[in-house]
Formats: structure tokens, C-alpha cells, sequence
């Protein structure tokens, strides 16, 4: 399957593995040869792999290497045609959009230039995801959306329902949560919309229903999400700035205009003989912050006012991948104590060794522009360091678990390029090869089975669990606790099964806001046509 996706949507023509790391690293290298080979080294072992559009792009006629973007949304509509138009020009070059429409007049709202009615937000979302219909990024993969709206916004019902009419399919929804709202609703209150034109209020409603009615739609068809803004905000590095949406997937919070780049390190690739090699770990993180600083430099952005905001605050988010699979590794539990423990560890240990890198280069380089409106008192490169993104594709690349998600499945069936695969886990079928087990004949009992089946060592039933098995109190505090630890945010899914009913989404809301995440996004299985794990 990896060579496959490799072929279809990395290669350039006639290129192999070693020939795509070797175009990216003497791209991102800038003339330095002993970077070059560093930057090849680590990602043609598999240990640090930069976000798609690096590895697609590098060196070639179109060298947008950014993963993602945000673009502002303001309420005329010269201004929203150039959200579609600076949208298209973005994920035709190989980037995600995150839109916020928190600015729009509500629908029935009276525009004094045309003496008509507004149409509401849903109407013009609808232009945007029609525009991602038709644009095919670079003819690799499909553009990828995140519409973000204020719970205060008068269109807010429409907007929480949308994906239940079918509509907004290239989209990813997030309401804007605030602490005003989450208060009321824990104490069962009234909560007010505002009319974003004037500020003015515009009604009441009750914020419990409202909660459930988020629940319900998210139980149907997996959207929308939740950001809790009122945190993403009081943890931004940049101070009088206020963030309003992030990239599609929820890792990085951004200004408006404000792109990020991506890469993640797999930390299977440091366990061996029961041993962690941290050393080893800190070397890679600092690697990893390198190449993301320079690949700012190189970048060719899609639109000048993206460059200009992206190299005030040269925001980068390294992340980690494969921590489901270092727990198999070392017999631990996901959701337990000791993973909860090793996860704290690990990403303080990240984010330490990330700043101290990112402070070097301060030193030697100069501080991002923009620092002197930021939290920080010291020389430091880069605004932000980390962020834990979902890696699916490049998991799939380096054979490892994705992100620091559980394990989907042992084995399970993957729709990739609108082919099907039977994969079973890699970790897993070494360890049953490993007692002279058949991973195909024992993957077979599974199916049956529904479970493991009997005869194998005792302890893989207590650390073997996969996405499934986990509860969702333990996939919250997984998210709490990595999130502790990283300055941008998190992506990662609580799964659910089919049998979850709304009210436990709307339990796990409530958890996650008292934790302090910035996100939440929960997932009962098979609320979405077409899913992709199975």
C-alpha cells in the first residue's frame, strides 16, 4: 500500500524512494551540504517525515510546502469571492483551508447596499465547498476544509445541522465554543446570540439544548467538532491577536493569513532492547525544528499577505507519531496509568528539546519579527513548535500507528486511493511471527472471533487493546495530557462504537472543556458513509 500511495501522489516521474528523499532534502538544505545529508538521512530511515506537500512539492516547478492555511472570511462580498478565489489557488497548490464565518450577517439580515436580504452563512459555505469539488489538488488529493462558526452566531442552528441535509461534504465543522457558553451550559442556563454586524444581542437560547443538539448531529454524521476558543486563546504565543479558527484537522490554531508546517518524528524508531534511546530523541527533535525553520524559507507561499504573516511569527508544529505502537513495544496499556505517564514524558521531553533548538537558532539567526508582541522574553526562532497532527499517510509510510492514536484494528480493511487493502498491524504480526504463529490464519480467527483469539501469551490481552476497547474517559485524558505539553494543539479522535448514544458525546464534551483541550472531536463507528477504516 505505501508504494502504491508513493507512486500515485509523491513520485515524480521515474522517482524512487531514496530519489524523493534526496529532491527534498536538497531543496529544504538550501545549498547547505551538511544539512542535506542530516535532512536525507532522517527521512529516508523513516524517522522524521515532513507533511505531504513537502515531500510532493520539494524541488519541483511548484515548491508551496505548507501543509495548511487559514484565511480570513470578512462580511462584503467582494471580500468572500477572494476567500473562494486565495481558497482554490491554495489547495490546487497542495494546501487545507481553515475558514472562519463567524463574521457574516445572519440569514434575513437586511444589506443596505442592495436594500435585499442576507442569505446566511450556510449559503455561502456551500459556494466554498462547490469549490473544492472541482479543484483536485495538484491531480493528488482532494482539498481538505475546516468551517468554523461561533456558537453566538445567530446562524448557529442551521449551522450545527448542515451534514445532516447532506451538505458541506468537502468540509470539516467546528463550533466555536466559548466559557460563556460552556458555563451556562453546566449550569443550565440561557445563553445569548449576538449579531456580529453590530455587537448587539440578538436572542436567548438554552445552552443545554443547544449541547444536544451538537451531540445528536455529531452521533448521526461525526460533525461537527468542538474548539473551546477562550482557551486556544489564553495559550497563544502572540499577544493582542486573536486566533479564530485552525487548519482542517485541528492541530494548529492560526491567525488569519497565518500558514504552518508540518513534520513528525516516529518514536518506535528509538525503543530497542527494552531500552529508550532519548539521546537519540533529542537529536531528531532538533533536526526536526531545523528543517520546519527552513522550509519557511524556501517555501514558495501562494499569496504574498501568507508570506508576510507566516514569516512574522515562523510558526512550525513537529509532532510525533506511532505511540500506539511503542505501547505494544513495551507492554503497556493504551488509557492506563502508565501510557497516561509515558505520554507526559515524552511530550514535555519534545517540547523542551524543540524550544531549546528553537532558542539556538534565535541566537544565531534572530528571533521571528513579530516577537516583541509575543510571550516571550528571550531570543527564540519560532512562535510555536508543536503540534501532534494526525500523520494517516505518513503512518502509513514509515509502517507505523498513527499519531498517538490507538491502534484502529489488528487487522482491518483500508480504502486508500478508492482502492481496498487488508493490513494487519505491523507491530502485531511481527510478534505473532515472533511464536511462529500465522498472522493470515490467526487474523482469519480474528474475523470470526471478533476478539483475540485463545492460546496466545497472556499479557498481549491486557496491552493489545485497539481504538475500540478503550473507553472514552482514556481517550480524553490522552488528549488532556499531550495537550498539557503543546503549544499549538491536538488532533485526535475519540472513538466510539455504534451502540454510543448522544448523551455520552455530550459527556465527553463536558470532560474534554474541563480539562482544558482546545479541541475535541469524537467519532461513533460507522456514522459516516464511506469510511475509510473498517
Amino acid at each position: 500500500m505505501a508504494m502504491d500511495i508513493l507512486k500515485q501522489r509523491y513520485f515524480l516521474p521515474n522517482e524512487n524512494p531514496e530519489q524523493m528523499f534526496m529532491r527534498v532534502a536538497k531543496y529544504v538544505a538550501n545549498g547547505n551540504s551538511e544539512l542535506e545529508k542530516l535532512f536525507f538521512t532522517s527521512m529516508s530511515d523513516l524517522i522524521l517525515l515532513p507533511n505531504s506537500p513537502t515531500l510532493m512539492n520539494a524541488g519541483t516547478d511548484n515548491p508551496m510546502l505548507s501543509a495548511c492555511f487559514v484565511l480570513p472570511v470578512p462580511d462584503s462580498t467582494p471580500e468572500i469571492f477572494d476567500a473562494v478565489k486565495f481558497g482554490a489557488l491554495i489547495q490546487k497548490m497542495g494546501g487545507g483551508t481553515g475558514y472562519s464565518f463567524s463574521q457574516l450577517r445572519p440569514r434575513g439580515w437586511k444589506v443596505k447596499s442592495t436594500l435585499g436580504i442576507a442569505s446566511g452563512v450556510v449559503s455561502f459555505m456551500k459556494v466554498f465547498d462547490a469549490m473544492t469539488d472541482t479543484i483536485k489538488q495538484g491531480g493528488k488529493r482532494r482539498g481538505a476544509n475546516i468551517g468554523t462558526l461561533s456558537i453566538h452566531h445567530p446562524d448557529i442552528i442551521e449551522f450545527i445541522m448542515t451534514k445532516t441535509a447532506g451538505l458541506l461534504q468537502n468540509f470539516n465543522l467546528s463550533v466555536a465554543i466559548t466559557d460563556e457558553f460552556m458555563e451556562a451550559c453546566k449550569n443550565n442556563k440561557n445563553y445569548n446570540l449576538y449579531n456580529p454586524k453590530n455587537g448587539a444581542k440578538y436572542e436567548e437560547l438554552e445552552a443545554n439544548k443547544i449541547m444536544d443538539l451538537i451531540a445528536k448531529t455529531c452521533y448521526d454524521c461525526g460533525d461537527p467538532g468542538l474548539l473551546f476558543m477562550d482557551e486556544i486563546n489564553r495559550r497563544h504565543t502572540i499577544l493582542n491577536e486573536k486566533i479564530q479558527t485552525t487548519n482542517p484537522c485541528g492541530e494548529t490554531p492560526l491567525l488569519d493569513n497565518e500558514s504552518c508546517n508540518l513534520g513528525s518524528i516516529d518514536i518506535t524508531k528509538f525503543y530497542s532492547e527494552s531500552k529508550f534511546d532519548w539521546e537519540m530523541f533529542s537529536q531528531i527533535i532538533g533536526h526536526g525544528v531545523k528543517f520546519l525553520d527552513n522550509v519557511i524559507d524556501v517555501n514558495k507561499f501562494p499569496l504574498p499577505q501568507i508570506e508576510e504573516k507566516t514569516k512574522q511569527n515562523r510558526k512550525i508544529g513537529l509532532g510525533v507519531m506511532g505511540f500506539a505502537h511503542l505501547l505494544f513495544k513495551m507492554g503497556i496499556r493504551y488509557g492506563s496509568e502508565d501510557s497516561l505517564k509515558l505520554a507526559d514524558k515524552l511530550s514535555m521531553f519534545l517540547y523542551e528539546c524543540a524550544k531549546q533548538k528553537s532558542v539556538e537558532l534565535g541566537q544565531e539567526l534572530g528571533s521571528f519579527p513579530n516577537k516583541a508582541n509575543s510571550i516571550y522574553k528571550h531570543p527564540i526562532r519560532n512562535a510555536t513548535l508543536i503540534a501532534i497532527a494526525p500523520t494517516g499517510t505518513l503512518s502509513i509510510l514509515a509502517n507505523c500507528s498513527s499519531s498517538i492514536e490507538p491502534v484502529f484494528q489488528l487487522s482491518y480493511q483500508r480504502i486508500a486511493m478508492d482502492q481496498k487493502y487488508f493490513v494487519i498491524d505491523p507491530v502485531f504480526e511481527q510478534m505473532l511471527i515472533s511464536l511462529d504463529y500465522d498472522p493470515q490464519f490467526t487474523c482469519q480467527q480474528m474475523k470470526t472471533n471478533k476478539c483475540l483469539p485463545e492460546g496466545l501469551p497472556e499479557e498481549w490481552y491486557k496491552t493489545l487493546v485497539t481504538a475500540k476497547d478503550i473507553p472514552p474517559e482514556q481517550h480524553v485524558k490522552m488528549l488532556a495530557t499531550w495537550q498539557r505539553n503543546t503549544d499549538n494543539a491536538v488532533s485526535k479522535t475519540v472513538n466510539l462504537p455504534n451502540s454510543a448514544t448522544p448523551e455520552d458525546i455530550k459527556k465527553i464534551y463536558l470532560m474534554a472543556y474541563d480539562m482544558k483541550v482546545k479541541g475535541i472531536t469524537v467519532y461513533r463507528d460507522g456514522s459516516k458513509t464511506g469510511q475509510v477504516l473498517s
